[in-house]
C-alpha cells in the first residue's frame, strides 16, 4: 500500500476544485492510497479500517475472500472510509481519463459523509486514530488475559447491531438543554400515525391548530389543544400513560445495558471486559450510518460522477469507454436490485420533479394523469432539492417517499418471481408484479434492517435479563439465537449456572392448509438460556 504519486494527486485536486464550484461541501485534505487486491482482501474484514483491532473472525475471512478472487478474479474501482481526513483506495492500473471518473465518484462518497446528517456523531472524530488507540489496548489485554479477550469481543460482537444508534444521534442534534413535551410528541409521532391511521394532511392540520393557539394564549394553549382531543379520542389519556410506563421500563441498548449493569461485570476482576465491549460498541454506532444509507450514498456519488465526468474537458476521445464503464456500474438489475442504479435515477426523479414544481402541494392535488404528466412550473429548484435529499435522507426515507408509481412506470420496473417447470427441471423467473408499492416493498426488505430488541428492565434482576423482539414481520434468525444468547448469558452471569436470559419474540408456524394453499400462524414464544442449555416455549 502506497500513497498515490504526484501526477495523480493533481488529478484528484482539480477534481475537488470543479466539485466544489459545482456546490459539493467536503474538507481540502484526503488521502489516496494505490492499493493491491491482496490488501483489499485483507482491509475488507476491518471495514477498510487498516488500524481496527485484529481478530480471528478477520483472518477466517480473508482466507475466504482468497478463495473466491481465485475463482472470480476482479478489481473495485475505488473504497473510500469516512476518515478524518477521508482515505480512499484506488487500483495502481487505472489511465488518468479513469481516474477522473473514480475521483469525482469518491468526493461523492466524502461529500455524502461529511454532509448527511445521518453521520453527524462522525463530523468530528478521527476513527482511524481511535481505532490504532483501541488496537493497541486490545492487544496490551491480550498479553494479560488470553483468549479469554477474544471471547469477550465474540460475545459482544454477537449483539453489536443491538445498539442504540439513533438515541446516540439525538444527542447530537437535540441539546441536553432543549426541552421537548412528551405528551405532543407522543399525539403527533406516535397516537396519530399508528393508533388512528391519520393521513399526513390530517396531521399536518393538527400541527397548524396547536401552532394557532400558541400564537394566540401559550399558557392555556397546550390545555385548550388536548381538551378537544380528550373528547374526541377517549382513550388518548390512557394510551399515553402507558406509552410513558413502557418507556420508562425498556432500555433500547442492550450492549450499552449489559456494559453498565451486568453484576458479572461490576465484579473487580472484570472491570477490564468493560473497555472491549465499548470499543466493539463505539465501533458499531461508528458504521451504523453506513449501512443505513447505501443506496442514496451510492447514488449520490454516481450522480456527481456522472454530471461532473462529462463536462470535464480532460476526458475527450474517452467517452465510449465511459459510457462502458458507467453502464456497468449503473445499470438496473432486473433480479434483484442494483444500489447504485436505484440510488441514481432516484435522486435524478427528485431533481426532475423540483424542477417542474411536481414537490407541491398544488401537484399532489391534480387527479387527473393528463395534466399531472404535462404540469411544468420551471421553477429550477432541482439542485437545491437533491441537496436537501443529501443531508437529510436515509434509505428507508428516500424509497418510502419517492417510489411511486411514476417512478416504476418512467424506469419499466417490476417485481421478480421464481417458480419450478416440471417439464424441464428448471427454475423460471417471471414479473411477478409491477405495482410500486410491491416494488418498494422488494427495495426496503433488501435493506440492512436490525431487529427491535430492548431490556425489560421490570423483569429483569440479578437472577434473570429478560429481553423483549417486537415483531415486525420478521422472525428471528433461528441457527443464531443459541450462540447470541450464550454470549449474553456469560456477559451478565460469568459461570454462574444460576441465571437465566429470557428472550421473548415471535415464531412463524408454516402450515399446509391444501395442496395448493399455505397458512402462517403467528405465535410468541420464549427462549430461554439458562444452566448452559437453551429451552423454549410458547405462550
Amino acid at each position: 500500500m502506497r500513497i498515490i504519486d504526484q501526477h495523480t494527486k493533481k488529478i484528484m485536486e482539480d477534481c475537488k476544485l470543479r466539485a466544489k464550484d459545482a456546490g459539493l461541501r467536503f474538507d481540502d485534505e484526503s488521502l489516496e492510497y494505490i492499493v493491491t487486491n491482496q490488501d483489499l482482501i485483507e482491509l475488507s474484514p476491518k471495514g477498510m479500517i487498516p488500524t481496527l483491532y485484529d481478530y480471528w473472525v478477520n483472518d477466517v475471512e480473508t482466507l475466504k475472500g482468497k478463495g473466491q478472487y481465485k475463482l472470480y478474479p476482479s478489481n473495485p474501482y475505488e473504497t473510500v472510509i469516512n476518515s478524518r481526513p477521508a482515505i480512499s483506495y484506488y487500483n495502481d492500473n487505472n489511465p488518468d481519463w479513469l481516474n477522473i471518473m473514480i475521483f469525482y465518484h469518491v468526493i461523492g462518497h466524502i461529500d455524502f459523509f461529511q454532509n448527511n446528517i445521518l453521520f453527524e456523531h462522525t463530523w468530528n472524530d478521527d476513527f482511524v486514530g481511535r481505532a490504532l488507540a483501541d488496537k493497541r489496548h486490545i492487544n496490551q489485554l491480550r498479553s494479560e488475559y488470553g483468549r479469554w479477550v477474544d471471547y469477550i469481543i465474540e460475545f459482544s460482537r454477537s449483539i453489536d447491531n443491538l445498539v442504540g444508534y439513533f438515541r446516540e444521534l439525538s444527542v447530537q442534534n437535540f441539546p441536553s438543554n432543549l426541552e421537548t413535551n412528551e405528551k405532543i410528541s407522543y399525539y403527533f409521532d406516535e397516537f396519530l400515525p399508528n393508533d388512528t391511521s391519520a393521513n399526513i394532511s390530517t396531521i399536518y392540520s393538527e400541527v397548524e391548530r396547536y401552532n394557532k393557539l400558541l400564537d394566540t394564549n401559550e399558557l392555556v394553549a397546550e390545555q385548550m389543544f388536548f381538551s378537544e382531543i380528550k373528547s374526541k379520542f377517549p382513550e388518548f389519556e390512557s394510551k399515553f400513560h402507558k406509552f410513558i410506563n413502557t418507556k420508562k421500563n425498556n432500555f433500547f441498548d442492550i450492549i450499552e445495558y449489559i456494559r453498565d449493569n451486568s453484576p458479572f461485570l461490576k465484579k473487580d476482576e472484570n472491570l477490564w471486559m468493560k473497555s472491549i465491549i465499548n470499543i466493539v460498541r463505539e465501533t458499531s454506532l461508528y458504521f451504523a450510518p453506513q449501512i443505513r444509507t447505501k443506496t442514496i450514498n451510492e447514488g449520490w456519488a454516481s450522480y456527481w460522477h456522472d454530471e461532473l465526468f462529462r463536462k470535464d474537458d480532460r476526458i475527450k476521445g474517452h467517452e465510449s469507454e465511459y459510457a462502458v464503464i458507467n453502464s456497468k456500474v449503473t445499470s438496473i438489475a432486473r433480479v434483484g436490485y442494483n444500489p447504485y442504479a436505484i440510488g441514481l435515477r432516484l435522486i435524478q426523479y427528485v431533481e426532475n420533479l423540483a424542477d417542474a414544481g411536481k414537490i407541491s402541494w398544488e401537484f399532489q392535488q391534480i387527479n387527473n394523469s393528463i395534466y399531472r404528466e404535462n404540469f411544468d412550473r420551471n421553477t429550477g429548484n432541482g439542485k437545491d432539492a437533491i441537496f436537501k435529499l443529501r443531508e437529510n435522507f436515509s434509505d428507508f426515507m428516500l424509497m418510502n417517499t419517492y417510489v411511486n408509481q411514476d417512478f416504476v412506470d418512467l424506469h419499466q420496473l417490476f417485481v421478480v418471481g421464481t417458480r419450478l417447470n416440471e417439464q424441464r427441471g428448471t427454475i423460471e423467473y417471471y414479473v411477478k408484479s409491477r405495482k410500486a408499492e410491491d416494488y418498494k416493498k422488494m427495495l426496503i426488505d433488501n435493506m440492512y434492517h436490525p431487529p427491535f430488541i430492548y431490556v425489560d428492565i421490570e423483569k429483569s434482576d440479578e437472577k434473570v435479563l429478560y429481553i423483549k423482539h417486537d415483531f415486525e414481520g420478521r422472525q428471528l434468525y433461528k441457527p443464531f439465537i443459541q450462540d447470541t444468547m450464550l454470549g449474553i448469558n456469560f456477559l451478565w452471569f460469568g459461570n454462574d449456572t444460576n441465571g437465566q436470559v429470557i428472550l421473548e419474540t415471535t415464531d412463524i408456524i408454516k402450515r399446509k392448509a391444501s395442496e395448493d394453499a399455505i397458512s402462517y400462524e403467528y405465535k410468541p414464544i420464549q427462549y430461554i438460556y439458562s444452566n448452559k442449555k437453551i429451552s423454549k416455549r410458547y405462550l
